[in-house]
């Protein structure tokens, strides 16, 4: 038995004395902590002072609840899966993303008419409120078992100048950046990545374990004149994945020689 013998509120020192039981691998990844008995009994506390306990140590992310069952030491081990951002093109044309998984959908994709927001309008390098068409797919990784949320924004004025693609707007992207190509454009990307913390909709379709963050990236295909075509936003917990990246050296531009 541990009795409690700190400054500082009954549950914080709780909570102390699990995370440095946590820590040493006393309770160790993926197994059950101990019941509320249990820890009422090792560290001489109430009921109430262990669940206050336990719920500070789920916001710290070093518990996952799960109901029914108890609470559980989470994993601090590398993530489940790699998810590649190269975007490769065959010798026949063919656009091809190295997610380095073949996803599955979970849904059908939802298509619907929206505009843009303080947020998708500047990397579009569009005004709120222009018209766009919107694709929403749920996506599950069939061998681990990660979920993803994946958007495609296209603007009005890009499905309208490319044949086809206003009537079909839930094409999938490499088949989107075909259409972009077939239609004149030299197509190069650009990408953003940032972590937040979930909207209650993206951690009920993630399935994210409490304080789990969300990575969040952007792409922009560009075309000609470097003009922003289309727009796609990846979602996925950071605690099942992580991205990859190629990256090369830009070649150095030419010197204009002195007249």
């Amino acid at each position: 038995m541990t009795e409690i013998q700190r400054p500082g509120a009954l549950y914080q020192q709780v909570a102390a004395a699990i995370r440095e039981a946590i820590l040493s691998g006393e309770f160790e990844p993926e197994a059950p902590l101990p019941s509320e008995s249990q820890l009422m009994e090792r560290y001489r506390v109430s009921r109430p002072t262990v669940r206050n306990a336990v719920a500070a140590l789920r916001a710290e992310g070093l518990i996952d609840v799960r109901h029914g069952k108890g609470s559980f030491v989470r994993p601090a081990g590398l993530p489940a899966l790699t998810i590649e951002r190269r975007i490769g093109r065959t010798t026949g044309g063919r656009f091809l993303t190295h997610d380095g998984t073949t996803w599955d959908e979970a849904e059908k994709p939802a298509v619907y008419r929206s505009h843009t927001t303080k947020v998708t309008g500047p990397p579009l390098e569009l005004a709120e409120e222009e018209a766009l068409f919107c694709c929403d797919r749920l996506l599950t990784d069939p061998a681990t078992g990660t979920r993803a949320m994946h958007r495609t924004l296209i603007p009005f004025e890009t499905a309208e100048a490319v044949p086809g693609l206003a009537d079909a707007p839930d094409t999938p992207p490499d088949a989107i950046y075909a259409l972009l190509a077939k239609a004149g454009h030299k197509l190069w990307w650009s990408e953003t990545v940032r972590a937040s913390m979930p909207l209650p909709d993206e951690r009920a379709a993630l399935r994210l374990p409490d304080a789990t963050p969300v990575l969040h990236t952007a792409r922009v295909t560009h075309g000609t004149d470097d003009r922003p075509l289309i727009l796609e936003e990846l979602r996925v917990g950071a605690d099942r994945a992580e991205l990859a990246y190629k990256i090369t050296a830009d070649k150095e531009p030419a010197r204009r020689a002195r007249a």
